[in-house]
Formats: C-alpha cells, sequence, structure tokens
C-alpha cells in the first residue's frame, strides 16, 4: 500500500493502526520547520510546488521506493504553501518486515524526495518577506542524513 498527498493544510494527528503481522518495523519521520535557514532567523517556510506534476512524481517516488526495498507500506503527506516554524512540513510513515530495509529506504526516499519532486522552499522573515532557500543542502556531505 502506497499512499501520498500534498495539502496545504497541518499535518492530521498520526493515529495508531492495526498492524499486519508481517511488518516487524514501523518508521514515522517528521521533517519540521527550522527557526534559522541559511543562518538566518524565519518565522516559516514556504513551500511552493508544481502543481500535477509534484503529487505525480511523488506517487512515482514512493511506489518505486516500495518496490526498491520491499516496502509493503508507505505513506507521505508533504504540505504545500507557509508552514510555520515548529511544525511538520513533511511526514513519511514506512512499514517493513525488518528495520534495515526501512531505514534504508527511509533516508533514500528523503534524498530522492528532495532532488526529484518539485517543491521548492522559500525562506519567511519576520516581515513576511521570502528568500531561496537551498533545496537539499549538504546531500553531497550527508550521504547518511535524512534531511
Amino acid at each position: 500500500m502506497v499512499h501520498t498527498k500534498l495539502s496545504d493544510q497541518p499535518l492530521p494527528a498520526l493515529m495508531e493502526a492495526a498492524a499486519n503481522g508481517d511488518w516487524g518495523s514501523e518508521i514515522i519521520f517528521h521533517g519540521r520547520v527550522r527557526g534559522a535557514e541559511k543562518d538566518e532567523e524565519i518565522v516559516a517556510l514556504f513551500y511552493e510546488h508544481y502543481e500535477g506534476m509534484a503529487q505525480s512524481e511523488l506517487a512515482a517516488l514512493a511506489q518505486e521506493t516500495a518496490e526498491r526495498f520491499d516496502i509493503p507500506s508507505l505513506s507521505c503527506l508533504h504540505r504545500i504553501g507557509e508552514v510555520p516554524v515548529g511544525e511538520s512540513s513533511v511526514r513519511v510513515v514506512m512499514r517493513s518486515p525488518h528495520r534495515a530495509e526501512g531505514l534504508e529506504a527511509l533516508a533514500w526516499f528523503i534524498r530522492q524526495l528532495k532532488q526529484r519532486v518539485p517543491i521548492w522552499k522559500w525562506g519567511v522573515r519576520a516581515n513576511g518577506e521570502r528568500f531561496p532557500s537551498p533545496h537539499c543542502e549538504g546531500c553531497d556531505r550527508h550521504e547518511h542524513d535524512l534531511g
């Protein structure tokens, strides 16, 4: 089961779900907005996207990840629009037989999402002014990192 969604609303609460007896691992990742971007204090990030293409590419990436890493359940919700500091901008839930493939799949999925899905982020200053933010800062240096 693969599910993806882009939303301009805060992410809904994550409810405990009945687990399949074959899943020994459930990994939940929340990407949250930090209070600084490019060493500059911000109040929010603004996520802009290529409508239509972003959703279809996110869905294709999720399906590819599930097949590549044998992940039977993957869900990704990604915010668009303005997301205040402290709130989640993305949530990924992966369920797999073992944690190793889930952790590896999550790291790969997040890297690919930042590279392939047409979603761009802008830092938002207290006065409302926006400035471009790197899409994948540090990805080359930290291949093992999730963000």
